[in-house]
C-alpha cells in the first residue's frame, strides 16, 4: 500500500471533532493507529455521551480514507470515562448499578489467571481450551492478556476478523476453538500503548460484539495480576468460575494467592489451582528435578479446600509444539504431557464446570 501514515494523519485532520470543534488528530481522539498492508486500524477514544454525533465523525473519517485508496478501513469507538453522575437528591432512589450481562450464546465462562507474569498461563490456557474442543465441548477462547497476546502465535491462527457490519466481528477458529484476540488486530511486534479504560472497553467488544455462537465455555485468558481486566470481567459478565496457575516456587505463589483473594473478593469461584513447571525429567538419563521446588501449589490447594487440577511438567514439547502452533494436545494427542491437560478438561467436566 503507497498511502503512509502522515497521509492517513493529513486526511484525518480534515475531519472535525463534533464537540470540540478541532480535527480528530488535534482532539486526541485518533488512539492506537496501525498503517499497514492490511489497511488502516485505529481507535477513536470519545465520551459516551456524545456517541451519535462521534458516530458521524467515525464515518466520515472512514470515508476520508478509503478516497486515498485503501480498501481496508477499520475504525472502533471506545469510552474512554463514564458519563457523570447527576447529584443525588434527597427523596429520590438511587438508581441500581448494571450487572453483570450474559454473553449471547456462551453457556459458561471460565477465567484462567496468574499472579505474577512467566507461570506458563496462556500456555495452559490453550491447552486446556483444545482438550475441551478433544473432549467434545463447543469452546471459545478469549485472550485477554491484551498488553502481551499470544494466543494467535499459539493456536497458528493467522489473518484478522471480518466486520461485515462494522458493528459485530467475526472471530477466528483452529484446532476447533473459536479464537479472538487484540493481537489479530496488531503487529506482533506492536506494543499496545492503552490507558485503563480504553483497554475496559476493548475488553467488552471483544466479549459482546463478537460472534461467539453457541459454546459450551468460553476460556479466558487473563493477563497477569490483580487489575483492570480481572474486575471488569467479573462486574461485567457472569464470570462462572476461574482457575489460578502458579509455579511451586515460593514467589509465584505468594503473587498466585493475591489473586485467589482478588476472585474471592469479587465472588467468583475457584475451580482449582494448577502447578505448572512442577518437575523436569532430563531426555538423557532420565533423572528427575524439581527446578522450581515441589509441592507448594497442592499446599495451597488443600489450605483452601479446592482441587489440585494438575502438576504440568516442564517439557520441551510443550514449549514446542506452542510455538509452532498447534498445542501438544493437538501436535501430540498420546503424549504423557497432552495427557494432563486432557485430564484437567475430563475433571472440569465432571465437576460439571465445563
Amino acid at each position: 500500500m503507497s498511502v503512509t501514515r502522515e497521509d492517513v494523519l493529513n486526511a484525518l485532520k480534515t475531519v472535525k471533532d463534533p464537540v470540540t470543534g478541532n480535527d480528530l488528530v488535534a482532539a486526541g481522539l485518533v488512539r492506537a493507529l496501525t498503517v499497514d498492508e492490511n489497511g488502516v486500524r485505529f481507535v477513536m477514544e470519545i465520551d459516551p455521551a456524545k456517541a451519535d454525533p462521534m458516530e458521524k465523525a467515525r464515518a466520515e473519517a472512514e470515508a476520508k480514507l478509503k478516497s486515498l485508496g485503501i480498501d481496508k478501513v477499520s475504525v472502533a469507538m471506545t469510552a474512554h470515562s463514564a458519563a457523570p453522575k447527576p447529584p443525588e437528591l434527597k427523596g429520590t432512589a438511587r438508581p441500581k448499578p448494571a450487572g453483570p450481562e450474559a454473553v449471547p450464546g456462551v453457556a459458561r465462562i471460565i477465567a484462567i489467571a496468574s499472579g505474577k507474569g512467566g507461570v506458563g498461563k496462556s500456555t495452559v490456557s490453550a491447552n486446556i481450551a483444545t482438550a475441551l474442543a478433544a473432549e467434545g465441548r463447543k469452546v471459545g477462547l478469549l485472550d485477554a492478556d491484551v498488553y502481551g497476546p499470544s494466543q494467535p502465535r499459539m493456536l497458528g491462527v493467522t489473518g484478522r476478523p471480518a466486520s461485515p457490519d462494522n458493528k459485530t466481528i467475526l472471530p477466528l477458529r483452529n484446532h476447533g476453538v473459536t479464537m479472538m484476540s487484540l493481537g489479530l488486530m496488531t503487529q506482533e511486534d506492536e506494543a499496545v500503548v492503552w490507558r485503563g479504560p480504553m483497554l475496559m472497553g476493548a475488553l467488552q467488544q471483544m466479549l459482546f460484539q463478537v460472534q461467539w455462537g453457541a459454546l459450551d465455555v468460553l476460556i479466558v485468558d487473563l493477563p497477569p495480576g490483580t487489575g483492570d481486566v480481572q474486575m471488569t470481567l467479573a462486574q461485567k459478565t457472569h464470570l462462572n468460575g476461574a482457575i489460578v496457575v502458579s509455579t511451586p516456587q515460593d514467589i509465584a505463589l505468594l503473587d498466585a494467592r493475591k489473586g485467589i483473594d482478588m476472585f474471592n473478593k469479587l465472588n467468583v469461584p475457584i475451580y482449582g489451582l494448577i502447578e505448572n513447571m512442577s518437575t523436569h525429567i532430563c531426555s538423557n538419563c532420565g533423572h528427575e528435578e524439581h527446578i522450581f521446588g515441589h509441592g507448594g501449589v497442592a499446599k495451597q490447594a488443600e489450605k483452601m479446600g479446592v482441587p489440585l487440577l494438575a502438576e504440568v511438567p516442564l517439557h520441551l514439547d510443550i514449549r514446542t509444539a506452542s510455538d509452532g502452533g498447534a498445542p501438544i494436545v493437538v501436535s501430540q494427542p498420546d503424549s504423557p504431557q497432552a495427557q494432563v491437560f486432557r485430564g484437567i478438561a475430563k475433571q472440569l467436566i465432571a465437576d460439571g464446570n465445563a
